[in-house]
């Protein structure tokens, strides 16, 4: 894998774990020798996890869109830094760019980001592995909904398993080195 792309928070989150564990996976990622693609600004867990990433010496990609430039703060030091029109061109920048996919804790816009690059696998738009970084149980009630989805018939196993979940970021890069994405698509 060449790229990750990390979707984060904007904000820190009220416990300091966060943004420890967020800094720590730009390390891991640097140290691997995998680029981060990210959200582009330098505020909140995005920041901690793109400067994590710049300290370990790592390339950092970041794609931000023209009206959340200043909002989010558009991080000075990058590798390279995008601008895109809007959100639309932001998400397919990002998924341009990057072999696969890990959502650290964040809000609304991390968890849209997520549905929609899990959408895209579910229908074949990509081959490209997902998974969740759950610091300190904050995916835990997500990935009981998922299992919920399973049970109640409005989401098959195949596809609920394209997303991986786990507290290590190590194991969850070890799970996308040994990538397999099924060949059957949503419809079978």
């Amino acid at each position: 894998m060449r790229r990750i792309c990390v979707f984060c928070g904007s904000s820190t989150g009220k416990d300091p774990v966060y943004a420890e564990r967020a800094t720590a996976l730009g390390k891991l990622l640097a140290g691997r020798g995998i680029g981060l693609v990210y959200g582009g600004a330098s505020v909140g867990l995005m920041g901690a996890v793109a400067d994590g990433a710049l300290a370990g010496g790592g390339e950092v990609i970041g794609v931000i869109p023209q009206h959340l430039k200043r909002v989010e703060i558009a991080h000075a030091n990058l590798t390279e830094l995008h601008v895109t029109a809007d959100m639309h061109e932001r998400k397919a920048k990002m998924a341009e760019l990057s072999d696969g996919f890990l959502a650290l804790p964040g809000g609304a816009g991390t968890l849209e980001e997520l549905a929609e690059i899990w959408t895209w696998a579910q229908l074949g738009l990509h081959r490209k592995p997902l998974g969740l970084v759950d610091v300190a149980g904050y995916y835990r009630p997500l990935h009981e909904f998922v299992d919920h989805m399973v049970t109640e018939g409005f989401l098959k196993q195949e596809h609920r398993d394209l997303l991986f979940v786990d507290e290590d970021p190590s194991a969850l890069l070890d799970a996308f080195a040994a990538y397999e994405p099924p060949t059957a698509p949503k419809w079978v």
